[in-house]
């Protein structure tokens, strides 16, 4: 990544979302589409599932690459500067992916992720497919 001043950086993380992302809205209409009916951010299980399917007890996260350390070509990248900040944060959302993935399996729940990557292939739907049969 290029360096860019602290109040370009500072526009740039504050337009990040956590809800309702490009990636979250490919899958949820894909998964639609294909049948599949869920709830959303159940506040009430670990991590806030981005999409819950209770009759499967299926919670699916979709996280975004970069945030979550996925070793694509998209997530395997780190900013230019404060990079041991960038470091840390992202290990950090791997440390608490991982409790929320255990603590779910000691409720019941089967927790399945998505990456952001995958949501941009054409055969998202038979993604789905594979991981809520």
């Amino acid at each position: 990544m290029d360096k860019v001043d602290a109040e370009t950086r500072s526009r740039i993380m504050t337009s990040v979302r956590s809800k309702n992302t490009k990636p979250e809205m490919r899958v949820r209409k894909t998964a639609h589409r294909v049948g599949y009916r869920y709830r959303l951010h159940r506040k009430d299980l670990p991590g806030k599932p981005d999409m819950v399917f209770p009759s499967r007890r299926i919670a699916l996260f979709v996280h975004g690459c970069f945030w979550h350390g996925h070793p694509c070509k998209r997530g395997d990248r780190m900013p230019a500067t404060n990079v041991e900040y960038w470091r840390e944060k992202i290990a950090r959302n791997q440390r608490r992916d991982t409790a929320n993935r255990l603590f779910l399996r000691e409720l019941g729940w089967t927790p399945m992720v998505v990456w952001e990557c995958q949501t941009l292939d054409d055969n998202l739907s038979d993604l789905l497919k594979g991981i809520l049969n």
